[in-house]
């Protein structure tokens, strides 16, 4: 039988300043007093104040302390409130780690990562787990019998807290974290801050489907954003988004670091061959139901191995406050919106194929890409000359890319767009024409076309094919090559839970 929440609760006076600060969950041992930030731990009723908690990271998050929502876990419906709020830092950035207490008294954490969202529960590994050294970023362990794939190993620090807290790792001080992930879309964290160390298992989540209530009012989250002078031509450039790792002049075109904080020491590299997008920066569209601010644009060039000619795409990279980030891809074989997925599809051992959710994508293209030019606000450090290797699969659903680098692998999938739905998106019907490339759908007959012009149609195909055969000689590739989007190198992908 289910507990109710309230029958957990407990407040008692913060011994730091007095007032009160209350424990709704029997297995929350620390709490961040609302008034003085005290940090105090309970044992059994006695409070006792630790030292004072560092100020919360604005991350413009839409969630906020006793929001409340319902998630539905093993076939049940259940309702949780957020009673607690986690902030961790590593070298790829800064994350949030919400408390959500359940309505039959445990504990689970909503995490919130550049705007996707995952939402775990504890869960034990049935073996004694190995040093967080142990796992190399790209290899396969199993937990429980079940295979997962590595995408995180490193050091995390906790640098802030709010409410009631179920863990408190010692502020400051980096602990190793890794992150499983595996084709089914589960995502698997072990947290070395605690011994034997906590894990937890999961999935991605979207807000909408959580049913939540308390959320920030419209008015706050509005961003006035940060403003500081370029330093290399001296203009102001604005910040919009907290989460920005780089940003562009928009007069000089420099891509300019904000890995310091815009308070910090800011670096600069310039940029010539200037490239201009279809879509301009801060223009705002619907696609797939979801409306998208486009916050940055990237060019970027390829080549296969053992080949040495070239070819080009842009991402734009899009924003939205409750879906986080996605790419939209203009490639030579069109249009086409992307994510980086939570889980880790399965790729075939000689490389050909790869497995996602159930859906087998076959091997498209092997090449080696390059970041060229970037526009706007990105939230990794991109430097012009950035290289990755990729590689590009493709179903009859959709799209699957594998992004890799020596310190990271990123998985991004998505489907692709027709021009014309790009274009009224937008509102570019003006520069329709700008727009077009092959877009998506397989060759199906229009009503009314019989055997006989199908046949004719073939035939001419044919003949064509043989010509254009003979004459081509070994002069070219062939085929059209196109990446059809990175879709995203150097992102979380909604990592760190």
């Amino acid at each position: 039988m289910a507990t109710s929440p309230t029958q957990r609760s407990y407040r008692a006076p913060c011994p730091g300043c007095g007032a009160p600060v209350e424990f709704r969950s029997a297995q929350s041992t620390h709490a961040v007093c609302g008034y003085c930030q005290s940090t105090v731990v309970r044992n059994g009723d006695v409070l006792t104040r630790l030292g004072k908690m560092a100020e919360l990271f604005d991350d413009h998050s839409p969630l906020q302390l006793m929001a409340s929502g319902r998630i539905t876990l093993d076939g049940k419906e259940q309702p949780f409130t957020l009673i607690g709020r986690l902030q961790y830092k590593t070298e790829a950035g800064v994350w949030t780690e919400w408390a959500a207490f359940l309505e039959d008294g445990t504990l689970a954490s909503l995490g919130e990562d550049n705007g996707a969202y995952v939402f775990t529960r504890p869960m034990d590994p049935g073996r004694e787990l190995p040093e967080a050294s142990r796992f190399r970023v790209g290899s396969t362990t199993a937990i429980n019998g079940k295979p997962y794939s590595v995408a995180f190993s490193g050091q995390a620090t906790l640098i802030s807290a709010q409410g009631e807290l179920p863990k408190l790792p010692p502020l400051g001080h980096p602990f190793g974290l890794v992150e499983l992930r595996s084709s089914e879309g589960e995502v698997l964290s072990i947290d070395y801050g605690h011994q034997p160390p906590h894990v937890e298992r999961g999935r991605a989540v979207l807000l909408d489907d959580l049913k939540l209530q308390g959320l920030k009012d419209e008015s706050a989250k509005s961003e006035k954003g940060r403003q500081f002078n370029c330093p290399h031509c001296g203009a102001p450039v604005q910040v919009l988004l907290t989460t920005t790792k780089s940003v562009t002049c928009g007069s000089c075109a420099s891509i300019i670091s904000l890995e310091s904080g815009v308070g910090g020491e800011l670096r600069s590299a310039e940029q010539d061959e200037p490239v201009q997008p279809l879509i301009p920066l801060g223009a705002k569209g619907q696609l797939q139901g979801v409306h998208w601010q486009v916050v940055g644009f990237q060019h970027r060039m390829g080549v296969e191995p053992g080949d040495d000619e070239h070819f080009g795409w842009s991402e734009y990279l899009l924003y939205n406050q409750k879906r986080g980030f996605a790419f939209l891809v203009d490639s030579e074989e069109g249009w086409s919106l992307v994510r980086p997925t939570t889980g880790a599809p399965q790729m075939a051992a000689n490389g050909r194929s790869a497995t996602y959710l159930g859906t087998k994508y076959e091997l498209k293209y092997n090449y080696e890409a390059e970041t060229t030019y970037v526009l706007g606000e990105f939230y990794w450090q991109v430097t012009r000359g950035q290289k990755t290797s990729n590689r590009d699969f493709a179903s009859a659903k959709g799209l699957l890319s594998l992004e890799q680098t020596p310190s990271e692998v990123t998985w991004s999938s998505g489907d692709k767009l027709a021009s014309d739905t790009v274009a009224k998106a937008f509102g570019l019907e003006n520069k329709k024409d700008l727009l077009q490339r092959d877009d998506p759908g397989p060759f199906v007959a229009s009503k009314g076309m019989g055997c006989g012009t199908i046949i004719v149609i073939a035939i001419v195909i044919i003949i064509l094919l043989i010509i254009l055969s003979n004459c081509s000689g070994s002069s070219g590739s062939g085929f059209t090559r196109s990446s059809g989007g990175s879709w995203g190198g150097y992102s979380s992908g909604g990592s760190h839970k």
